[in-house]
C-alpha cells in the first residue's frame, strides 16, 4: 500500500466490514488515511485491522449499532482520541431486503430507515461540530440511485435512500460555508453481501435493464469516494450526487 492523496488524513468508515465500505476503506488505505473502522461484524473487522497492521497503515476498529446515539458518538470520540481528529466520514453502513408495501410489518420499516437514514444523520451530528470547529472536513454519504428513480418491492429502502440525498443536500448547504463538503454517492446494483437481500427474479430482471448489462463492483464504486475525499480533487464538490450506477440513472 502507497502514500498518496489522503496521506495524514483520519476516515471514519461505517460498513466496513464488507461491500462498499470494505472496499472505500482499502482505497483510502492504499492513499495514506489513518482509519476507523465500524462494523457489527467484529470478527471481519478485526481481520481487517489485522490486514492493514501488516501493511504499516495506521487503523482501529469500533463494533458500533449504527442505529444508536450513544454508540455513533462515542465512536466519533474515539476516532478523536486515537488519530486527533475526524478528516472524512464515510456513512456506508446499510440493509437491504424485498418486500411490497402491502406486505411490509411496521417493524421492518422502522429498521429499515433507522439503519439506512437515521444513521447517516446520527454520525454526521457527531462529527461535523469537530469539522466545523476545525474550518475543514468532508462527509461522503452512500445512496442509491433507486433513491432517485424507485423501485418495486423496495419501497422503505428508496425512501431512506432519498432521504439521504435530501440530507446530503440540505447539510452541504449548511457546513460548505465553514469549510466543510457534504456529498453523496448513489451507487447501482452492486455485487456485495447486500444484494443477498433481493431475489434472484428482481436481479435479473435489473441486470436486463441495464445499459452496461451488468451489476457493478465495489472496487469501482471506492475511487468515487478517494476523489470527494482528496484534495484538490474533491474541493470544488458540494451536495453533489456521484453515480456510478451501470447507467440506470442518467440525472
Amino acid at each position: 500500500m502507497s502514500v498518496g492523496a489522503l496521506e495524514g488524513k483520519s476516515a471514519i468508515v461505517t460498513g466496513a466490514a464488507s461491500g462498499i465500505g470494505e472496499a472505500i476503506a482499502d482505497a483510502f488505505a492504499t492513499e495514506g488515511a489513518q482509519l476507523l473502522l465500524s462494523d457489527l461484524q467484529a470478527d471481519r473487522l478485526e481481520a481487517a485491522k489485522n490486514r492493514y497492521d501488516r501493511a504499516g497503515v495506521a487503523a482501529s476498529t469500533a463494533t458500533v449499532d449504527v442505529t444508536d446515539a450513544d454508540q455513533t458518538r462515542a465512536m466519533v470520540d474515539q476516532c478523536l482520541s486515537e488519530f486527533g481528529a475526524v478528516d472524512v466520514l464515510v456513512n456506508s453502513a446499510g440493509i437491504l431486503n424485498e418486500v411490497a408495501l402491502v406486505d411490509m410489518d411496521v417493524a421492518t420499516w422502522d429498521h429499515m430507515i433507522a439503519v439506512d437514514l437515521r444513521s447517516v444523520f446520527l454520525c454526521c451530528r457527531w462529527a461535523a461540530p469537530h469539522m466545523v470547529n476545525r474550518g475543514s472536513g468532508r462527509i461522503i454519504n452512500i445512496a442509491s440511485q433507486l433513491g432517485i428513480k424507485g423501485a418495486e418491492g423496495l419501497v422503505h429502502y428508496c425512501a431512506a435512500k432519498a432521504g439521504v440525498i435530501g440530507l446530503t443536500k440540505a447539510l452541504a448547504r449548511e457546513l460548505a460555508p465553514q469549510g466543510v463538503l457534504v456529498n453523496a454517492i448513489a451507487p447501482g446494483p452492486i455485487e456485495t453481501p447486500l444484494v443477498d437481500g433481493l431475489t434472484d427474479t428482481w436481479k435479473q430482471a435489473k441486470e436486463a435493464e441495464l445499459p452496461l448489462r451488468r451489476f457493478g463492483h465495489a472496487i469501482e464504486v471506492a475511487p468515487s469516494a478517494v476523489l470527494l475525499a482528496s484534495n484538490p480533487g474533491g474541493n470544488l464538490y458540494v451536495g453533489q450526487v456521484l453515480g456510478p450506477n451501470s447507467g440506470d440513472v442518467m440525472p
